[in-house]
């Protein structure tokens, strides 16, 4: 079994498709999910996973290998650099709360009570969890916006 990576963009956030990209590959590395020397989809795999314009997947990739986050190697792929920067504890939380914030937006329009949220964010980190086994191959995973909703 591999470890899944969900990659999901949100059209509807506001915040460039590149960036979401960006964002969730450094989360990934920062809660150790991507390990160094880990390899990543191809930009032209990325791309019509998501159905996105190749030059999205290039300008993130671009970006995070001007951050020291990733290292592309000529003719072999793109990997997880030897030594990506981790992000902040605050970062993290930033993160964190943003996509809480996003939730609990949507539960509240939805009108589903907090303990049903609850529920539903236990089960899914509970079937997350159960996805992870340490040192397996990566896999990624995308999701689309109407997937997401």
């Amino acid at each position: 079994m591999t470890t899944q990576l969900h990659l999901q963009i949100d059209e509807r956030s506001g915040v460039p498709v590149y960036r979401q990209i960006m964002d969730q590959i450094k989360y990934y590395v920062a809660g150790g999910t991507l390990r160094p020397g880990d390899q990543i989809p191809s930009i032209r795999e990325l791309a019509n996973a998501m159905a996105v314009n190749p030059t999205t997947v290039v300008k993130a990739y671009s970006e995070l290998e001007g951050e020291g986050i990733i290292e592309k190697r000529h003719g072999k792929g793109a990997f997880i650099a030897a030594q990506a920067p981790a992000l902040s504890q605050i970062d993290q939380e930033i993160a964190l709360r943003r996509s809480a914030k996003q939730l609990a937006v949507e539960a509240t329009q939805l009108q589903v009570p907090s303990p049903k949220v609850i529920t539903v964010v236990r089960e899914e980190l509970g079937a997350l969890s159960a996805e992870r086994i340490e040192d397996a191959p990566v896999k990624f995973s995308v999701l689309g916006a109407e997937e997401s909703s």
